[in-house]
């Protein structure tokens, strides 16, 4: 029996009247048990537009022989003609290595190379192109559960192109275990409430890792794992300490390509958020010093914080006009916050998220109307600008654990007192003097059980004073330059963490 290669529409008219010379294959059909045949599925066309191949090679021996077949789907230009039945596949069995192969009548392109050649025992090779049509202005259809995920590992989006996904991290041999661990020190007052807070008298750890200024300081909000200190450098790295137990470094971050100037936990403690002098802001996941969230943002960054209720939001602002609020989740910049200012130096969110404050360097000669500015979180609207009116700006603000009150550090040497209640008026009766500002970034903060209020001095003391009576309560000498920030341990009632200009981190009891 001799078989020939179908013939189509649009082939040559020489190819249709000539025969190709193939060895019988009756023999060989006939010794074959049904069970070898392995019958290979097709598609209806239409039902995917993806190009199936199936190709079988020659063998080296002569007996034998190959066929070579490309299959794709109808075009959608394609019009057959009257006299063809399109309505079901055309198929045709060429048995070959002992397979099937189920062909649909297809509009092929056979190429002039594929020319027969009766001498030897190898059939014909047919290469067929494919031909795809593109319709301008249609865009293909994307799942939802496609784009959820693609949403998802946006990490990299707006990026510079040479920015690497995984964080430079350094860490010691015993950085991995001490990270999850729960400090024997800590593990007596978890059980418990906060009790009254203590000042602290005598250092603990002297840390000088940081090879230029910290401008920040925290511990992990995480109560079983608050042995964990974080510190944001100007040596353009982020460092995680075990500041309760070793005083040792775990961790050390490198993402920035220039001075850190914020940073913060997330509340999960898993996470560390980052923004700095080059524009760029990174979500670090700590474990594993991956990015989870980067963006290069418009203007260099010296402010951020979390939304206290959504973990997956957070706000920025630095040396522009405009404060943004960005979703993790769609890597996107959710609201846009504009003032008539030129710099924004902190953030502070007040009780629930539905409002926060931000300090600017909008001073005049006689008052300062937009130093604090209050905004709608959820529409972007402006509170209130009329909080603050002298003429000193304000690099700090910190809210009161329990009550309806926040402070404001001045660059006048003394904090002020208002209320977080609309229309958010100044205390005139309290004002905590007695340190120095003197233009540095100096932090304060209140203490966990809100009667003790912490800040630091540009002459490298640390000032407690009494949130009642505005006195000062002790002044610990602690470091040689400014000392920038004071931070309490959530947990431990007499333990706290300095910072200064020089680099150097003291833990104090």
């Amino acid at each position: 029996m001799s078989s020939s290669l179908v013939a189509y529409d649009d082939s040559d008219p020489e190819a249709e009247t000539e025969k190709t010379e193939v060895p019988s294959t009756s023999s060989r059909q006939t010794s074959l048990p049904s069970s070898s045949v392995k019958p290979v599925q097709y598609f209806a066309p239409g039902s995917l537009r993806t190009k199936s191949t199936y190709e079988m090679q020659p063998t080296e021996n002569t007996d034998n022989f190959g066929i070579s077949i490309v299959c794709e789907d109808l075009p959608e230009h394609y019009a057959p003609n009257n006299n063809t039945d399109l309505t079901s596949p055309y198929c045709r069995r060429a048995y070959s290595s002992h397979a099937a192969l189920c062909v649909p009548y297809k509009n092929y392109e056979q190429t002039s190379s594929s020319s027969r050649n009766s001498g030897n025992g190898t059939s014909q090779k047919r290469v067929h192109k494919d031909s795809p049509t593109t319709i301008k202005g249609i865009r293909p259809y994307i799942p939802k559960r496609l784009r959820q995920e693609n949403s998802s590992t946006c990490g990299k989006k707006e990026s510079d192109p040479g920015e690497s996904s995984n964080c430079d991290v350094k860490q010691d041999v015993s950085g991995e275990q001490t990270v999850r661990k729960i400090s024997e020190i800590i593990k007596p007052y978890l059980g418990s409430k906060y009790k009254l807070t203590e000042i602290p008298k005598s250092l603990v750890f002297h840390i000088f890792k940081h090879s230029s200024p910290v401008n920040e300081i925290q511990w992990c909000p995480v109560r079983e794992q608050s042995h964990m200190l974080l510190s944001a450098s100007m040596d353009k790295t982020i460092k995680i300490w075990d500041a309760v137990d070793t005083g040792c470094c775990l961790k050390t971050f490198s993402c920035h390509s220039c001075a850190v100037r914020a940073a913060q936990w997330s509340s999960c403690g898993r996470r560390i958020l980052s923004g700095g002098f080059d524009s760029m802001l990174h979500l670090t996941d700590v474990e594993t010093g991956k990015q989870i969230f980067s963006s290069k943002n418009e203007f260099r960054i010296s402010a951020l914080k979390f939304h206290p209720t959504d973990s997956n939001i957070f706000v920025c602002g630095g040396f522009s006009p405009e404060v943004k609020a960005w979703d993790i989740r769609t890597c996107k910049v959710t609201r846009v916050y504009k003032a008539a200012v030129q710099q924004t130096l902190d953030i502070l969110f007040l009780t629930e998220g539905k409002e926060f404050l931000t300090s600017t360097d909008a001073v005049s000669r006689d008052s300062a109307d937009r130093t604090i500015i209050a905004w709608d979180f959820q529409s972007a609207a402006k509170i209130s600008n009329q909080i603050f009116h002298e003429r000193y700006t304000c690099p700090s603000l910190a809210l009161h654990p329990r009550e309806s009150l926040f402070v404001a550090q001045t660059n006048g040497n003394y904090m002020a007192l208002f209320s977080s209640q609309r229309p958010y008026r100044i205390n005139k009766k309290k004002r905590y003097e007695g340190h120095k500002v003197e233009g540095f970034a100096v932090c304060c903060e209140f203490s966990p059980d809100g009667t003790l209020l912490v800040t630091g001095s540009s002459d490298g003391k640390v000032f407690f004073y009494n949130y009642h009576t505005a006195r000062i309560i002790r002044t610990l000498s602690a470091h040689k330059e400014a000392c920038v920030s004071a931070k309490f341990h959530p947990v431990l009632p007499s333990l706290l963490a300095t910072c200064d200009w020089t680099g150097e981190i003291k833990i104090w009891q």
